[in-house]
């Protein structure tokens, strides 16, 4: 048996339609370096969305490597229950000193549905040692993605992945999406101020004191669509959990270091978070791991005798994983060495530049861009707005030809985008872009004809 026959034999691929492989080859990635992967033929391929948003600094960083390396020579894992060890200790030091000064404590998990789950019980269990166990409502927002655990899927919801599950998850309150190309307040982005709130508002005003947190990705929602919103909205989330006295829970697990130009998403907006959470970025992509951060008045309501019972019964078998840590230490040391936040803002302007003219395609109706994210909602027709169709399946075409310009894209239904890593080059934005043109601008990619 080939090894595409043992894959078609053995695996079971994540968000993958599996017969579309049934008499079609995957894409065998042999090895990777900076932002090519290499297929199993020694073709290269772009890496435009990092890999599912994880890489940071390219594949196969030297200082993180080294930093892995000389970690496995130590320790390559212990508990952190009643243990600890270095990396996690300095990394942990590392993410306080980064992020605002309300956040005092990290508590380690895998991923990034955990670190949203770790954020929502801390809140749950505060409320409940606070002697408010009626606070336990939640608040996402429509079209919002934290995750595919239970837990995860029940706050916010993104319908085309989730639906089959509707049986399984608890209500939660659901606010509108600030989807400004598809306003659902049907106003218009230059005069809407923000209507599309006013439904949190009353829903404080009427729940608030049942209301434990609002959970929500800072500036875009990401595997919802690519959707970018106003700094404002994020600002009024920010300022009406404060005034109802509701905690604010910042996913960060996509936008995090470095992502929208700023090492988090929360910089834009200026605001202070209850609990933030981080995973993706955190290792840049070498290891999986995630970290939530909590406030000092959070740890202080389970900081008790042990008599009290106010143990976060939480835990994974890798938690703070010495050597995930030693890569999210090696990533950290690379934004320190090659002053990867001061070159940002050249390359994301010149990125933004590059991807203007693909608004002169009529089957673009929209160009949202965050930093170095791009994305580009594609429509059946311009004036009214109107979608392609599921089973139109423009993604699947467009990753298709893709494949064959050297391109890994991987459009979300009707969204295509760029996630490039912050070590991408001028020159590859060039590239990048002009094949993603030939791709874009062929109608039978779009129409398939």
């Amino acid at each position: 048996m080939t090894l595409f026959d043992k894959d078609r034999a053995y695996l079971w691929h994540p968000y993958t339609q599996m017969q579309d492989y049934a008499e079609r080859d995957p894409l065998l990635v042999d090895r990777a370096q900076g932002l090519l992967l290499y297929d199993s033929q020694g073709k290269t391929y772009f890496d435009t969305i990092s890999s599912w948003w994880c890489i940071l600094h390219g594949h196969n960083h030297p200082t993180i490597k080294a930093r892995i390396h000389a970690q496995l020579d130590r320790l390559e894992q212990v508990l952190l229950a009643g243990l600890t060890h270095e990396p996690a200790i300095l990394l942990a030091e590392q993410l306080i000193a980064l992020t605002p000064a309300k956040l005092k404590k990290v508590f380690y998990s895998d991923n990034g549905s955990t670190a949203c789950e770790v954020a929502v019980k801390m809140s749950l269990q505060y409320w409940r040692h606070r002697g408010r166990p009626e606070r336990s409502g939640l608040v996402a927002v429509e079209r919002g993605y934290h995750g595919d655990t239970i837990g995860t899927m029940s706050l916010g919801g993104v319908p085309e992945f989730h639906q089959a599950f509707a049986s399984l998850l608890f209500k939660s309150h659901r606010i509108p999406s600030p989807y400004c190309y598809r306003c659902p307040m049907l106003r218009e982005p230059q005069s809407c101020e923000l209507a599309c709130l006013a439904p949190l508002r009353v829903l404080l005003e009427h729940e608030g004191e049942r209301i434990a947190a609002v959970i929500i990705e800072p500036l875009i929602q990401a595997a919802g669509g690519m959707i970018v919103y106003p700094t404002a909205y994020l600002q009024k989330v920010s300022e009406l959990t404060r005034q109802f006295g509701v905690h604010l829970i910042l996913d960060e697990v996509a936008t995090g270091f470095g992502r929208t130009g700023r090492m988090f998403a929360l910089e834009h907006a200026g605001i202070e978070p209850d609990f933030l959470c981080l995973s993706k970025g955190l290792t840049a992509g070498f290891l999986p791991m995630a970290a939530t951060l909590a406030s000092e008045e959070i740890y202080l309501a389970f900081y008790a005798d042990y008599r009290q019972n106010r143990t976060f019964y939480h835990g994974h078998t890798f938690t703070g994983n010495p050597l995930a840590a030693a890569a999210g230490l090696g990533s950290l040391q690379v934004f320190a060495e090659e002053q990867t936040l001061g070159r940002l803002p050249a390359t994301v302007a010149y990125l933004h530049e590059r991807m203007a003219r693909f608004l002169d395609l009529p089957w673009v109706g929209d160009l949202r861009q965050l930093g170095l994210i791009s994305a580009l909602e594609l429509v059946r027709d311009r004036p009214t707005k109107a979608p392609f169709g599921f089973v139109e399946r423009v993604g699947w075409r467009i990753y298709l030809a893709g494949l064959e310009k050297g391109l890994i894209l991987r459009p979300l239904g009707n969204i295509v985008y760029l996630w490039l890593p912050l070590s991408v080059t001028i020159a590859e934005i060039d590239e990048i872009t002009e094949r993603m043109w030939l791709v874009l601008s062929d109608p039978k990619n779009i129409y398939g004809h």
